[in-house]
């Protein structure tokens, strides 16, 4: 693979099921891809960075980790677990130069949510942000270069939201 100084472990899906109807294959598939995998990842490419006393990991949660919606409860779970990951890592790797955090997106209307929604849950969802709209991928960049790069040298451990004001909206 050559060497990696940036890992963004950006794997996610979702299977909206209420918690009394979710099958064991779906909890087990969306723990695979959300959780296990960014563990493994991580595992897999921190070792070199330790040894150049440099690097960066940037999991890709959700505001899901925070709140959640009807049907939401293996989604839910795995990228909450990403933001323990994210801490727990940052104290781990922090005295090697690796800074370890994580980006909580809300609504962006990417493919996943585009899938799965209604238009008027769309709608819903873009009403329900300050800003009164889904936000565009290309908004992301930003903080993920600011984490990536050397201005977010002393950011670790750390979890950005990135949601248009949808977690401090109430009504």
């Amino acid at each position: 693979m050559g060497r990696v100084d940036i890992l963004v472990n950006n794997a996610g899906s979702n299977l909206p099921q209420p918690i009394d109807e979710i099958r064991d294959e779906d909890w087990d598939q969306l723990v695979e891809l959300n959780l296990n995998s960014c563990m493994a990842l991580t595992r897999s490419l921190v070792g070199p960075m330790k040894d150049r006393r440099w690097g960066r990991v940037i999991h890709i949660a959700s505001i899901m980790a925070f709140s959640s919606a009807p049907g939401r409860n293996a989604y839910s779970a795995t990228k909450s677990a990403l933001t323990g990951l994210t801490r727990a890592s940052a104290n781990d790797l922090g005295g090697y130069g690796i800074t370890v955090n994580c980006l909580a997106p809300g609504p962006f209307l990417t493919d996943l949510p585009a899938s799965l929604l209604t238009e008027e849950q769309r709608s819903t969802f873009a009403q329900r942000t300050v800003l009164g709209r889904w936000g565009r991928p290309e908004e992301l960049v930003g903080p993920a270069l600011l984490l990536a790069s050397e201005a977010g040298s002393y950011i670790t451990g750390a979890t950005l939201v990135v949601d248009g004001g949808a977690l401090v909206k109430v009504f």
